[in-house]
């Protein structure tokens, strides 16, 4: 052996391991296997979000979970089995689960349990850019994990006196971590207060000019539409949750000036902790004119997701706001064929194929919504024209009713030109 490789053996790796993780989801009555899988597909993906592996995938078939692991006996033991074969390093549930869950959990198993929200919490203070953002997500986490600090999250052992104190055992090591996390979160509460009322004081200095919000499902592809309007370089990646803090940017149309904003994307179970801390976030979505609805058709269970972005306006009161509704990532379906085409290709191709019909789509839409949707591609600017035309035409129908005699001068100048060149 050579020197050189005498000295590479002694090299120790720095890089940090990769945490490895199981994912585990109850199906429930009238619950298909493709929704289930489906909905796992949706908790790889977080896991993935957050940088862990997602290495296996346990479901069990119950009506209701069981009141003390949540999974039945048998399903925990095949858990516990393959977690200490394989060396995993956590179990995320696709459910909330009740702190006395969380514990009796990681106290069978021995490593980490998140569960669906401080799964997504987790993942919201990795994104969190903005000083509002961090403090929103931060006091969220604390305010979750208060009931649930258990094993896993503290040491546990008693503390014991110092030298002028008698040896006896102290107090609990998590009470001591409860009354941090308690002062923690006041402080938190306080921080956030100082931070709403400076957001307070820049929407205020916005009245009087039409507001735009963009909201979505997670991943449609709102922050490259608003790069792409705008002409701006905002974070736009293939990630669940790429955007945490609103992004709000002035944009003219037509000689319409009006104010943008991207705002989080929402999910399937979304913490409610979330969403009541980060109440003046979605004060954008609030407070706007018009709202952008992005829709991915790509993706199969886009209507899913369009009725989990219109339940949650409603459930931070804003679901009657004015909508235009837009289907992206077209370029990413198979359109409707032709029927010489349809002729020609073989049964099993039919059958297996998943083509979309625009114009019938638009048409049960309108029908059913009033909304006449605009279909596009953001990523490849593929009838952005139409979108934007769209847009600017809706703009102007609340810019009118704010300031009806805009541009007035210019129509009267324009005309008197026209004359004299008659």
């Amino acid at each position: 052996m050579s020197k050189y490789s005498r000295k590479l053996q002694k090299l120790i790796d720095t890089a940090p391991k990769q945490e490895k993780a199981v994912l585990v989801s109850l199906i429930r009555q009238n619950q298909s296997d493709q929704e289930v899988e489906e909905h796992l597909e949706e908790l790889a993906f977080l896991t993935e979000t957050l940088g862990v592996k997602a290495v296996y995938r346990f479901t069990q078939r119950m009506e209701k979970p069981d009141i003390r692991t949540f999974i039945g006996k048998g399903k925990l033991e095949e858990v516990a089995a393959y977690i200490t074969h394989f060396g995993v390093d956590m179990v995320i549930f696709d459910d909330d689960l009740s702190p006395s869950q969380m514990k009796n959990l990681e106290n069978e198993l021995k490593v980490k349990v998140y569960d669906r929200s401080l799964l997504i919490l987790d993942i919201f203070l990795k994104r969190a850019q903005t000083a509002q953002a961090k403090t929103q997500v931060e006091l969220a986490r604390y305010q979750y994990l208060l009931p649930r600090l258990t094993r896993m999250w503290t040491h546990l052992e008693r503390q014991r006196g110092g030298t002028s104190t008698r040896g006896g055992a102290g107090e609990k090591e998590i009470e001591t971590d409860k009354r941090d996390i308690r002062n923690k979160i006041s402080l938190l509460k306080g921080k956030l207060k100082q931070i709403e009322k400076q957001g307070v004081t820049q929407r205020k200095g916005r009245k009087g000019i039409v507001r735009v919000a963009l909201v979505g499902y997670t991943n449609v592809g709102k922050s490259t539409l608003m790069n792409l309007i705008t002409k701006t370089d905002i974070l736009a990646e293939n990630k669940l949750f790429a955007t945490v803090d609103a992004t709000v940017r002035k944009v003219v149309l037509d000689q319409i000036p009006f104010l943008l904003s991207d705002t989080v994307g929402f999910i399937r179970k979304l913490p409610t902790h979330l969403i009541e801390s980060f109440k003046s976030t979605l004060d954008e979505i609030r407070e706007a004119d018009l709202l952008v609805h992005v829709v991915d058709i790509s993706h199969p269970n886009f209507e899913d997701h369009i009725a989990v972005v219109n339940q949650t306006l409603r459930e931070i009161n804003a679901g009657d706001k004015p909508i235009l509704l837009v289907f992206n990532k077209i370029d990413l379906v198979q359109t409707m064929p032709s029927e010489e085409e349809i002729m020609e290709m073989s049964e099993m191709d039919r059958e297996e194929a998943d083509f979309k019909d625009f114009n019938a789509l638009s048409e049960a839409y309108k029908k059913k919504t009033g909304i006449e949707p605009v279909f596009m591609a953001a990523g490849t600017g593929e009838h952005v024209e139409e979108f934007r035309k769209r847009l600017t035409e809706e703009v102007k129908k609340i810019h009118q009713k704010i300031y009806p005699h805009y541009l007035e001068d210019q129509t009267v100048v324009w005309e008197e030109n026209q004359n004299s060149e008659s």
